[in-house]
Formats: structure tokens, C-alpha cells, sequence
């Protein structure tokens, strides 16, 4: 059985696995490359695995990020009992089972927060933020008030379900590219084989927020694991912007989560750009830090 054969067997298994690191996750999302995994065992057991996605410039190999993927790169197998010094040998061993590449940049996991061992290696840091909300309590007594006078505006005019279709989700993702002046950087072929893989594995939830005359204003992608549950990809109608959907979304999708799926953590992906950030902390959500390494060129 080769490693990437053992990692999927290991994975199936493995519960607290992020989902950005599952195999039929990155089976749908690696276009224009292929995906591996660096994979090492202690007496029988994984105790640490690297996937990582290699593509080719002008013949050349390097290793970066594939689409909808928030996170790669070296990931522990949980274990308190594990020593310092022994976390660092399993980080430089994964290390030295990477391919040979002119260049390499990944977005770490946020449990990934000690970086020595690569920074050892010649590998720089920068350091990013998702934000996240501590579903375990009374989550919405973070809101603000500018935030719960929106929220209660939209609610008055839009009705949020689940019952939609992926044309519909994926018009509304492409028009609030648009509406910056961008072209989505995937393809609809891409984002459609995403979406029928987190559904196909149970991994995702779409919301649709909707007017009296059905017309759609918002959707949002909900996605999850065991640990978090991840606010994915969304879009919204820039004539409709106004009407407050985008957050009344967010609010269901933390509804859902809490109730549903009973995670403990609601995790936005990012975003670093200012204006979005704050809208991240007027639900109440704290900041996360995470490592962007990356070597060569």
C-alpha cells in the first residue's frame, strides 16, 4: 500500500481530520495538478501527514494551493502526551518526503502553530487571520447593535430555506465576483464537481434568502466537520445588496451549526480585507491566527 493509499484508508478513519484534508475533498478540487501526501507512522500508527498539491511552470514543478481549499500542509495526529522535540522530528521527516519543487507556499491549519522546524529549513512566515465564534454559548449576545438592527430588518422582509438550485447558487457567486470588477478564478465545472462532493459526503448545506416576490437576494455554503463548521463560498445580488440577506444568512448558517450539527466552533475563512473583517467582528468573532510558509521563488 503506498502512503496515499494508507491516507485514504487512515482518513475514512480518522474523525478529527480537517475536511479540507479528506481525500475525495481534494480528489474534487485539484485542477491543473495532482495531489499527494507525505505520510509517517509510528509503531503502525499515522502520526503525521503533509498532502500537498504539485502543478508544473514552464515544466517546472511547484508546490501551492488548490481551489476551496483553505488549509494544507503538515498536520499532527492529536496526542497530549507527545513531546516537543518528537513534534518537530515528525514536521522535518514530512518535510523531506516532499518532491523536489522550485517553489513552495501552503496555508497552514490553524492547529499547526509552531512553524520552527520549517523556519529551520529555510522557509519564511507570514502570519494570517481567520475569525471564528464560540458556538458553545450564548453566540448572538456578541452581535452589535448596529448588526441585530440589520439582522431584524432583513428577517421582517426575507424568508431564508434550504430548497434551491445550483444554478441559482452558483449565478449569485459569480455576480458579486462581478460586481468587483472580476471573473470568478474557477470555473463552473469546478465549483459544481465541489458542491456535489460535500453533498455527496454529507458535508454541506446551501441557503437561499428570499423576497415576498421570490426573488433571490443571497446564498451561502455552509460546509463541516467534526470541529468546526466553516462559512464556504456565498454570493449575493448587488441590486438586491441592500436588503441585509448576506447577514441574515450568516445568522441562520450559526443557527444551523449550533443546532444541527452541534459544533463547537463557527470559523468565516478569513477574510483579511478590511471592510469584510468588520463585518466579522460585528457578530462577535476573535480572531485566529495562521501560518502562510513558503519557500523559494
Amino acid at each position: 500500500m503506498n502512503p496515499k493509499e494508507r491516507y485514504r484508508a487512515w482518513a475514512a478513519a480518522t474523525a478529527e481530520l480537517p475536511l479540507c484534508f479528506q481525500p475525495w475533498y481534494l480528489d474534487a478540487v485539484t485542477e491543473g495538478g495532482v495531489w499527494d501526501v507525505a505520510l509517517l507512522e509510528s509503531n503502525g500508527a499515522v502520526v503525521g501527514v503533509w498532502p500537498y498539491f504539485l502543478k508544473h511552470k514552464f515544466g517546472l514543478p511547484y508546490i501551492t494551493m488548490p481551489h476551496f481549499i483553505k488549509w494544507m500542509g503538515p498536520w499532527l495526529s492529536p496526542d497530549p502526551a507527545r513531546r516537543l522535540g518528537d513534534a518537530y522530528e515528525i514536521v522535518e521527516k514530512l518535510r523531506l518526503q516532499l518532491p523536489k519543487t522550485f517553489k513552495i507556499s501552503i496555508d497552514c491549519h490553524p492547529d499547526f502553530q509552531n512553524w520552527l522546524p520549517l523556519y529551520w529549513a529555510g522557509f519564511r512566515q507570514t502570519t494570517r487571520y481567520t475569525y471564528t465564534l464560540d458556538l458553545s454559548g450564548d453566540y448572538e449576545a456578541g452581535f452589535n447593535r448596529n448588526m441585530r438592527r440589520n439582522i431584524k430588518k432583513a428577517e421582517a422582509e426575507l424568508a431564508v430555506s434550504t430548497e434551491g438550485a445550483f444554478d441559482e447558487f452558483y449565478r449569485l457567486n459569480r455576480l458579486s465576483f462581478q460586481r468587483q470588477g472580476k471573473e470568478p478564478t474557477y470555473s463552473r465545472t469546478l465549483l459544481e464537481r465541489h458542491i456535489h462532493s460535500l453533498q455527496q459526503n454529507q458535508s454541506v448545506q446551501i441557503f437561499f434568502a428570499r423576497d415576498a416576490q421570490k426573488r433571490l437576494h443571497s446564498t451561502a455554503a455552509l460546509t463541516w466537520d467534526t470541529g468546526r463548521a466553516y462559512y464556504h463560498l456565498s454570493g449575493d445580488d448587488p441590486e438586491l445588496r441592500n436588503s441585509g440577506a448576506g447577514i441574515l444568512l450568516v445568522k441562520h448558517a450559526m443557527q444551523w451549526a449550533a443546532r444541527e450539527l452541534q459544533v463547537p466552533v463557527f470559523d468565516f475563512e478569513g477574510s483579511m480585507m478590511p471592510q469584510v473583517e468588520a463585518i466579522r467582528r460585528q457578530f462577535g468573532a476573535e480572531p485566529m491566527p495562521y501560518h502562510r510558509v513558503w519557500k523559494g521563488l
